[in-house]
């Protein structure tokens, strides 16, 4: 079985609140790019964008005032995470957060974001693993048993462990529907069905895939 064999990156931001609507801005990224199942390369980075970081993300994240003011600013970082990602499919747990920070930081610097689709691992979760007494990163992870290796709320420590999950996703469909690829569109594809579409969805899909190539 072969899981991803073109690159998913996943993205985590750390940021100053909620919305950059409202004037926050990110203090840290983390993309991880996952190929045939696992992280082949990653681009890290805390972020300078001359924000105050509010006392609570700095309890919730560690990240400090002065980690930011030393970081690299936002007019380096920003351009080269976009290159890092390309054409790359995206990916975030809960993907619309990170995406539309992503937006809002590259169209500061007059730069089109170039990813081709975007899965949600906390919205393919809830599809693919219905019934989890919870969606959120850290308790999910434990429920598959996906542990952190580093503190949670920091954007490395928490994109590796939403790759695992997705890995996790990957090689679950993969088993359970006797798919032999599990490729980045067909995330993108489960992500928009209703919940209660997806295992049929799934059987159908695969299927037709194994009559076009039997094994």
């Amino acid at each position: 079985m072969t899981i991803f064999e073109r690159p998913i990156v996943m993205l985590d931001f750390e940021t100053t609140g909620l919305s950059p609507a409202m004037g926050d801005r990110i203090t840290e990224v983390a993309a991880l790019r996952i190929v045939g199942g696992r992280v082949v390369d990653r681009y890290v980075s805390l972020v300078n964008c001359g924000a105050r970081i509010p006392a609570f993300i700095t309890g919730l994240t560690g990240i400090t005032q002065e980690m930011v003011d030393a970081a690299p600013p936002a007019r380096t970082v920003v351009p080269e995470l976009l290159d890092f990602i390309g054409a790359d499919t995206l990916s975030a747990h809960n993907a619309s957060f990170d995406e539309k920070f992503l937006v809002a930081e590259s169209e500061r610097l007059g730069r089109a974001c170039g990813h081709v689709g975007l899965v949600c691992s906390l919205k393919l979760s809830r599809r693919v693993f219905p019934g989890m007494p919870s969606y959120k990163l850290g308790q999910l992870s434990r429920q598959l048993g996906i542990a952190f290796r580093s503190a949670a709320h920091r954007a490395e420590a928490d994109a590796e462990v939403a790759a695992e999950v997705l890995i996790h996703i990957g090689r679950h469909l993969g088993s359970n529907y006797g798919l032999a690829q599990v490729t980045p569109d067909l995330l993108v594809s489960v992500n928009r069905l209703a919940a209660a579409k997806v295992h049929g969805y799934l059987g159908k899909y695969a299927a037709e895939k194994n009559a076009a190539h039997p094994a």
